[in-house]
């Protein structure tokens, strides 16, 4: 299998292996170069030629490392004919082939063919010598011991680097697929955190919007049975309620499920929806009910949420408080909007209140920004205090979108 060529991009600017080119360059072919300038005829050609086709060689292969003249795999094998031409046209082959080391392990994945290769540049270094200058007992010292130690010195130290870069390797893996393990749990972590948020949200939209509705229809349909045979005009009354309470049941129901849109069901400005509900409130309750609303634009979120406490609150009048009047006051403020909602009512241990409700509407006004307080104490009523924050950019949004509905509707009817 042929190995795959290194992009120049592998190495980025000014790490190791360039600065090895560098050395390469500077101290292992310019000499030699520069010692064969003065050599006569002939040989002063090959002498500077060699080093400067050896460099030509590499460049081309990390610039074009895709050609199909000289692969980067085959530049060893260049590197070695150089180095032995070089050592039979003139004696001091050894220095280039120190300095030529790093590239037999650079060019190889595994550490025994860079142990080849570097062996068969050595034994071609020094044969070199031997051909062109004949055996003698000198060539034991100077080039070629030089080479031969170099080639073995190279060997340990070659290994004990290969050996830290796949140890390095190993570490990185194991830290990638720590990496990876950690982004599979964060992701399933975020999946089973945005399942519970949903659900959360799902249970508190039902709770105020068709647990509600489904509890007025029970108390009005025990009621109209039991007036069905002494009072008829009023079980009509409450008959008529409940058919409305069920319609926008079925279109909460459809908006849960996503088949219509939310912002149908909250039209007009703050004080037109609560109005329509505290109306409906009192009608089939027989509480008073006491109200200040004036114009308050703010956006859909907003009137959603004031919507939704106002119904909860109302809700737990007609169950638990047994009140006689209520009353329900729209203020804007400087930084937001507040809805106080009042009862005469019996009270209760705010502490030890338990259920889904208040919570609910604690979470939903959070989730603007705002806060809720209840105050309450056994036999003295209870306030509930709504504050939600409304920006500038907010509220000419809410504007604009009541005015397109009221527009809407008028024009319907």
């Amino acid at each position: 299998m042929s190995e795959r060529p290194r992009s120049p991009e592998r190495f980025p600017m000014w790490t190791p292996h360039r600065w090895y080119i560098l050395f390469w360059v500077l101290l292992g072919l310019c000499p030699v170069a520069l010692a064969g300038a003065g050599d006569p005829g002939a040989k002063r050609l090959w002498a500077v030629g060699l080093p400067v086709l050896l460099g030509l060689s590499y460049l081309v292969v990390r610039v074009f490392p895709g050609n199909r003249v000289l692969r980067p795999s085959a530049f060893p094998a260049v590197l070695t004919v150089g180095l032995v031409a070089l050592a039979y046209v003139r004696d001091g082959g050894a220095s280039l082939y120190v300095a030529s080391l790093p590239h037999f392990w650079f060019a190889a994945r595994a550490p025994y063919p860079s142990i080849m290769r570097s062996g068969v540049a050595a034994a071609g270094t020094v044969l070199g010598g031997v051909a062109s200058q004949g055996w003698s007992p000198n060539l034991l010292t100077g080039n070629t011991t030089a080479t031969l130690i170099a080639y073995a010195v190279s060997v340990p130290v070659g290994l004990s680097v290969h050996r830290y870069i796949e140890q390095n390797g190993a570490r990185v893996r194991a830290l990638d697929s720590e990496l990876a393990g950690a982004r599979e749990r964060l992701a399933d972590a975020d999946l089973r955190r945005g399942a519970a948020e949903e659900r959360e949200r799902l249970a508190r939209e039902i709770h105020d919007t068709l647990a509600q509705g489904f509890a007025s229809i029970v108390v009005l349909a025990e009621a109209a049975r039991s007036g069905l045979a002494n009072d008829p005009d009023t079980s009509e009354r409450q008959l008529l309620s409940i058919e409305r309470t069920a319609r926008e049941n079925l279109a909460e129901a459809r908006v849960l499920v996503g088949s219509a849109p939310q912002s149908g069901l909250v039209t007009g400005s703050p004080a037109r929806v609560l109005r329509r509900t505290l109306d409906r409130f009192a009608q089939d309750t027989g509480i008073n009910v006491e109200a200040e609303l004036p114009d308050v634009e703010c956006d859909q979120r907003t009137r959603i949420a004031l919507l939704r406490c106002t119904q909860e609150s109302l809700a737990n009048i007609r169950k638990h408080a047994d009140a006689g009047t209520v009353g329900v006051v729209l203020t804007r403020v400087a930084d937001g909007v507040e809805l106080e909602i009042t009862d005469d009512g019996r009270g209760f241990v705010v502490d030890e209140a338990r259920g889904f409700g208040l919570d609910g509407m604690r979470r939903r006004l959070a989730e603007l920004g705002g806060e809720l307080t209840v105050t309450s104490s056994v036999g003295d009523g209870t306030r509930i205090l709504a504050m939600i924050p409304v920006d500038g950019a907010a509220e000419a949004a809410g504007a604009d979108v009541a005015d397109v509905h009221d527009y809407r509707r008028e024009s319907a009817t």
